[in-house]
């Protein structure tokens, strides 16, 4: 059975998707890395977990299907657009197609005020979650989404504000995507609306190429 590698954001750790892919048919498929765990102690920046994350996909030896939300999705386009023979489908949630340089600027404020334990049910620690952060600044996908050649969905929470306009842009960039808006669902949709996402990806998995 093809692998399916949901992928969290860096505000969760990869137990964040377990309700989701609790209410989805034929799970035994599902593959939740820790990307924590697949830096396996080199620095926490952008550069080296995308690396690390194309190594863990490479490492299963066929062809993939990609879900990831927020940092997940930006790894998972990454890897599409890099090795795009190895990508079955490909899963856009809550993934912006370049950083808001406004609202990160305002998070970075936020987390300098939080105390280390704040963190401890997100991906990274305090000191790695400003490095991460500060190697994607200048994140922007430019005109590349326009390379993607699997079938692809977007999705996006309407109360995502931050993310909305990165959907339509991937809706209209991407040649073969779909695109779903959650009503009443802000960013984090595996967990505010997990029902519901999980009946969005057995319909998208279910669909013939």
């Amino acid at each position: 059975m093809e692998k399916r590698i949901f992928v969290h954001g860096s505000g969760h750790k990869a137990a964040s998707w377990d309700e989701t892919i609790s209410y989805m048919e034929n799970s035994g498929d599902a593959l939740r890395p820790d990307l924590a765990a697949i830096l396996n102690g080199k620095e926490a920046t952008y550069a080296n977990l995308s690396a690390c994350f194309a190594e863990y996909c490479n490492k299963i030896g066929e062809p993939v299907h990609l879900c990831g939300i927020s940092l997940g999705g930006m790894l998972a386009l990454s890897y599409a657009l890099d090795f795009p023979e190895k990508v079955k489908t490909l899963v856009l949630i809550g993934t912006p197609h370049k950083v808001p340089k406004m609202m990160f600027g305002i998070q970075n404020v936020i987390f300098k005020l939080l105390p280390k334990s704040a963190f401890a049910g997100m991906a990274f620690g305090k000191e790695d979650t400003f490095a991460l952060g500060n190697s994607m600044k200048k994140w922007d996908v430019g005109g590349r989404a326009g390379n993607i050649q699997c079938r692809t969905l977007v999705v996006c929470g309407k109360k995502d504000s931050a993310n909305l306009k990165s959907a339509y842009y991937f809706a209209e960039a991407v040649k073969y995507a779909q695109l779903k808006i959650m009503e009443n669902t802000g960013h984090i949709v595996n967990e505010e609306n997990p029902r519901a996402l999980a009946k969005l990806l057995d319909e998208f998995y279910c669909e013939k190429a």
